[in-house]
């Protein structure tokens, strides 16, 4: 008890000599190193309504919007919170949008028909599908970075249009792979006017279009083999 009226009455003066504030506001000035000026709003966070008072304000640990010439791109916590849900989408991506399904249920028809039972193990036929994909869709892939990506870095055209350019060689390797039965099953479910063209299918119908002619080829070869 008594040791604790000696570490209060310190306490209780200090707080006495703010004005019954209970803090002194000289600790919380944030001064100038090179001038001594006290804090001031450009270092606070704020809102504003232009590009030039954007940079005075003090938002890098939340979101960065970066202006050229009047297109805003984002960067910073939004920028890597948006490549991680990337990242974690990669795996339904390589399901959905290239060969590796067909590729996987070939292989694996294959380790059936021969009768092996385990052999060669699934982190065999899976590392061998992977690398099979990626073989097979390189020359995609390529065309995405350079029209797609570099572009981008560079800083030459805008999200949108990134996103928009790197579906492309996608979309023309996903119809050039799909039967035009399974497009047309799912144009007519969505009561939506094709003219057989790939322009006039959105992508909410190309990708399942996509992942069923991929089934049935797969199937198909699998029939064959057997």
């Amino acid at each position: 008890m008594i040791a604790f009226l000696f570490v209060s009455i310190p306490i209780y003066s200090r707080a006495a000599s703010t004005n019954g504030q209970g803090y002194d506001e000289s600790l919380f000035r944030d001064l100038d190193a090179s001038g001594g000026k006290e804090r001031t709003n450009e270092r606070e966070p704020g809102s504003s309504s232009s590009a030039e008072d954007l940079k005075k304000l003090n938002i890098a640990n939340t979101v960065t919007v970066t202006y050229d010439n009047g297109n805003g791109t984002l960067n910073g916590s939004l920028r890597i919170l948006i490549t991680l849900t990337l990242i974690s989408l990669a795996p339904t991506l390589l399901v959905m949008m290239t060969s590796f399904t067909r590729i996987i249920i070939v292989l694996h028809f294959t380790r059936a028909a021969l009768n092996t039972q385990t052999a060669p193990p699934n982190m065999v036929l899976l590392g061998l599908a992977l690398f099979l994909t990626f073989f097979i869709m390189q020359p995609t892939l390529n065309k995405v970075y350079d029209h797609a990506v570099v572009p981008f870095e560079n800083q030459e055209i805008d999200q949108e249009e990134a996103i928009k350019r790197g579906m492309d060689p996608l979309r023309d390797f996903m119809f050039s792979q799909t039967m035009t039965k399974d497009v047309k099953l799912f144009m007519e479910i969505a009561k939506v006017n094709w003219d057989g063209s790939l322009d006039t299918i959105p992508n909410r119908i190309l990708i399942p279009s996509f992942i069923i002619s991929e089934l049935r080829t797969a199937f198909i070869i699998g029939f064959i083999i057997y």
